[in-house]
């Protein structure tokens, strides 16, 4: 495991991703890393992306007890203490409040479908958690159900959280999703959504298998019907 002083500075890194990127706004967003069995590194409270140092990170315990730093940690540590409890193979994870894919979880759409191979093969999906008031246990409660399925989970009117064993990784699935939700909202508007065909996935997921890839199998109830996003 890097050193603590390492994960600072990847944290920070990725909190400059995220800003620059527009996928958070003002003092929206956090970031966390594991640091030890117990331990996490959390970006503080009311401070932007764009200008979090690493002496600003707060070391807590996975019951949400500081441990270090002068600021106060993320008021949603409770989202993220709950998946590394539930998850001992997730070292980061990102929540952020992406245009596209946050205007999916207000209109009520998951991200379920079939419609990007790159997306089949790596995420599997992207469900939809109900909706929960911020900076309570009902947060973390709403993902549960998906907790050990999936890691990406858009937030009902809120945003999304993803998570992995690694900061880059938590982060590339955040813009993977924004891509994925982005392309869906401009092909409603050029007038549909092709969704993959069940064969199409399953061969997808034949080239999946011989990859090694171990991403969520994706949900394809709906793959050979009209998709819903059409609705």
């Amino acid at each position: 495991m890097d050193s603590i002083f390492t994960v600072r500075k990847k944290v920070v890194e990725i909190c400059r991703l995220v800003y620059k990127n527009e996928l958070v706004r003002a003092t929206d967003g956090n970031v966390s890393a594991r640091v030890g069995n117990n331990e996490i590194l959390i970006t503080p409270s009311g401070k932007s992306k764009e200008n979090v140092e690493p002496q600003d990170l707060i070391v807590i315990d996975l019951n949400g007890k500081k441990i270090s730093g002068t600021l106060q940690p993320s008021g949603e540590y409770l989202l993220h203490t709950t998946i590394y409890r539930y998850r001992k193979d997730v070292n980061a994870i990102v929540h952020a409040h992406p245009t596209y894919a946050t205007a999916f979880s207000v209109a009520g759409l998951n991200l379920m479908q079939c419609v990007l191979p790159e997306i089949v093969l790596t995420i599997g999906g992207v469900p939809l958690a109900d909706y929960a008031t911020l900076y309570t246990e009902e947060l973390p409660q709403s993902i549960l159900k998906f907790i050990y399925k999936y890691n990406a989970i858009l937030l009902k009117n809120h945003g999304i959280v993803t998570f992995d064993r690694d900061l880059i990784s938590a982060y590339y699935k955040l813009e993977k999703v924004e891509h994925l939700a982005q392309v869906i909202y401009l092909a409603k508007t050029l007038g549909k959504v092709d969704v993959l065909t069940k064969s199409q996935v399953e061969s997808l997921l034949k080239v999946r298998e011989k990859l090694g890839l171990t991403t969520p199998l994706p949900d394809c109830e709906s793959c050979d019907k009209d998709c819903k996003l059409n609705s």
